[in-house]
């Protein structure tokens, strides 16, 4: 594999950023080990839209607005912004649901789950093993015929309007009306400035949308392909830049006990990241993945990112997230309906030969 290429270059680049802006966010204000944490910012954002009541989660992220934005403005520049969609519009709905409880149970989407573990949570290793399990059981899903249907192009510039939505979200982060609630207090309350954030949002994005970079894309692809996969370099740089920030920046504290936003349930973490990975194998990418597919006009992605803001909604309001303390009774029974939505839906779009 030839290094120099511009996509690789791409790749690298993106990785290198990924790890070291998810470090200097904390430095900068975030909460930490949640530097970058797309559903932490979902279930924030949710909150500040008034879509549960939980105090200390309401918090209009830019970051999370700059992703898409970003996204939407490299897909126009590189003349890559198609509208599409019409595959199997609710599955991908309640999917993008499942997604944030999985995430909400183990705390952190599988960004969030490697900047842990570059600064030393070793209780990320049971997330990471299902994340893995997840993405290898997606694949043999996929392997044996499982698919929601092909993208088709969509009348109307249907793709346009969860990047219109994600605008209007931009102009209450600058001009915050009256509804808009913002916590005073718990990991809502931290947070890096607003145009350093929303700036970094924006340049991740473009990155993300250049580059195609995902880290269950590069898990995916690494079981598929083995060292061969461009992706893999992106998650090799962003592991290795974001331990590298970590220690410079004095975050890097190894162990199990004591590390900030984790809890000690092993087995419920590794679920919780099986229903990602498989989840996001199956849907062609994580949380952040579908935040940029939907800023290149992709509308199907689009339904999972709306179902991903409902899901950060209800993970909230009905005490599916996972706390310090542990795992709630409503958490893992959300995480086990999730596994049996994922197994229903991979015996209903499962392709028969005749």
């Amino acid at each position: 594999m030839n290094l120099l290429e511009r996509q690789n270059l791409i790749v690298i680049v993106s990785g290198l950023s990924l790890g070291i802006l998810g470090v200097l966010l904390v430095v900068w204000g975030n909460p930490q080990n949640s530097g970058i944490c797309v559903s932490c910012f979902l279930e924030n954002s949710a909150g500040a839209l008034g879509l549960h009541d939980n105090p200390r989660m309401q918090y209009l992220r830019p970051e999370l607005i700059g992703f898409v934005l970003g996204a939407v403005a490299a897909a126009f520049l590189g003349r890559e912004f198609k509208s599409r969609g019409g595959s199997a519009p609710l599955p991908r709905l309640v999917a993008g649901i499942f997604l944030i409880v999985g995430c909400a149970v183990f705390i952190g989407c599988p960004i969030k789950m490697f900047l842990r573990f570059v600064a030393g949570d070793l209780t990320t290793l049971s997330g990471i093993a299902g994340l893995i399990a997840g993405v290898w059981l997606g694949l043999k899903g996929l392997a044996a015929g499982v698919h929601f249907g092909g993208s088709k192009q969509q009348p109307g510039g249907a793709g346009i309007w969860v990047p219109l939505v994600f605008v209007l979200l931009l102009a209450y982060v600058l001009w915050p009306p009256g509804f808009l609630l913002h916590s005073t207090r718990g990991s809502a309350a931290q947070s890096a400035p607003v145009l350093v954030a929303l700036a970094v949002g924006l340049f991740l994005g473009a990155l993300a949308q250049r580059s195609r970079f995902c880290v269950t894309g590069s898990i995916r692809d690494s079981l598929l392909m083995g060292y061969r996969t461009p992706l893999l370099l992106g998650l090799v740089a962003f592991l290795l830049s974001g331990f590298i920030a970590s220690v410079a920046t004095g975050q890097f504290h190894p162990g199990f006990y004591g590390q900030p936003g984790a809890h000690l349930d092993m087995l419920w973490s590794f679920l919780g990241m099986l229903l990602v990975g498989l989840i996001s194998a199956l849907l062609g990418g994580c949380p952040f993945r579908q935040l940029i597919k939907s800023g290149e006009g992709d509308a199907d992605a689009g339904l999972v990112v709306i179902g991903m803001f409902i899901g950060g909604g209800l993970v909230q309001s009905w005490q599916i997230a996972a706390t310090t303390a542990g795992v709630s009774l409503y958490g893992k029974v959300a995480v086990m309906v999730g596994l049996i939505f994922v197994l229903i839906n991979m015996l209903l779009y499962r392709e028969r030969v005749v």
